[in-house]
């Protein structure tokens, strides 16, 4: 960490070359290659881009202005594909959410293909009594869904030094008295007293509609009926599990009665409300999730951005 921190400040800060680092370390430049890119990769060295013709600048302030959410849009061509958009989008997240995240925060994660991606793009950064907690449960009749939920949780962990606190129960419960019940248990109360003290909530936007197909439209955890009581609601997307409107409603969408995801109203209690999302097939859901009031971060590729700002 220190040759590494030595050799970020003569070439930043400096600007000796890279063979110039390696004389004065007596390392070779290939070394200081790999210093500089754990540098990088760490936090230590935070490279920001500021022009003057900054592309996205004037929709970022587009979507402030007009949805009081605050965009973080990732530039790209409109030639990318929807999997390379996704990753580029998750790589920013993922080193957003270094900046926010700081000691003594609990951090609400919700599993999905999106934040998945995410996790695997954080950026280290030590913290100190940092909790993360799962969102919803991840189990349907085809998997218990622990080791996914738990690989994301544990990068979250891993990354800031945090505590895990998993959530071992099915996405959806069969009856919504069965949940109720489950909900009474102290092992449960625990975990849900995590989720009520967020103090950042990171999450995708579930959407039946979208190219890269979201986790759980296509992970066995709905069935038949399941889809056409949606399509009867009116529902359009979901964020962990729990499932919305076009116009933010979500209370009598009956499924959301077995959901294990938090309530939107208890999402919305969270102070930062973070959401990664790609791709022009998201912007239903995420027209809906912004009328739903549950964003304040968004973090978008530009494509996505121009359309949502586009609109009359």
């Amino acid at each position: 960490m220190t040759a590494a921190l030595t050799a970020a400040k003569l070439y930043y800060l400096q600007d000796m070359t890279m063979d110039a680092i390696a004389a004065e370390l007596g390392t070779s430049r290939s070394s200081v290659s790999r210093l500089l890119s754990h540098a990088r990769d760490t936090g230590l060295v935070d490279i920001r881009v500021n022009s003057p013709l900054e592309r996205v600048g004037s929709v970022e302030d587009e979507i402030r202005s007009r949805f009081h959410v605050n965009a973080h849009i990732v530039p790209m061509s409109g030639i990318v594909n929807d999997v390379d958009r996704l990753e580029r989008v998750a790589l920013t997240a993922g080193r957003l959410l270094s900046q926010f995240i700081e000691s003594n925060m609990v951090v609400g994660v919700a599993w999905g293909s999106t934040i998945s991606k995410v996790s695997r793009s954080l950026v280290q950064k030590e913290t100190h009594n940092t909790v993360c907690v799962q969102l919803n449960g991840a189990g349907n009749t085809q998997t218990s869904g622990l080791e996914y939920s738990s690989d994301i949780l544990q990068r979250f962990g891993q990354a800031f030094g945090a505590q895990v606190e998993q959530f071992p129960v099915p996405a959806f419960f069969d009856d919504p008295d069965t949940r109720d019940a489950v909900w009474r248990e102290r092992s449960t109360r625990r975990v849900l007293a995590f989720q009520s003290k967020m103090d950042i909530a990171v999450f995708g936007l579930g959407s039946p509609q979208a190219e890269v197909p979201s986790r759980v439209y296509v992970g066995g955890y709905l069935n038949r009926d399941d889809y056409r009581s949606l399509r009867e609601d009116g529902a359009i997307g979901d964020v962990a599990t729990v499932f919305f409107r076009a116009d933010g409603s979500w209370k009598d969408i009956r499924l959301n009665a077995r959901s294990t995801g938090p309530g939107l109203d208890r999402l919305r209690r969270a102070p930062r409300r973070m959401c990664v999302v790609s791709g022009a097939a998201k912007l239903g859901s995420l027209r809906a999730a912004i009328a739903a009031g549950i964003l304040t971060d968004v973090v978008l590729d530009e494509g996505l951005a121009r359309l949502l700002a586009e609109e009359a």
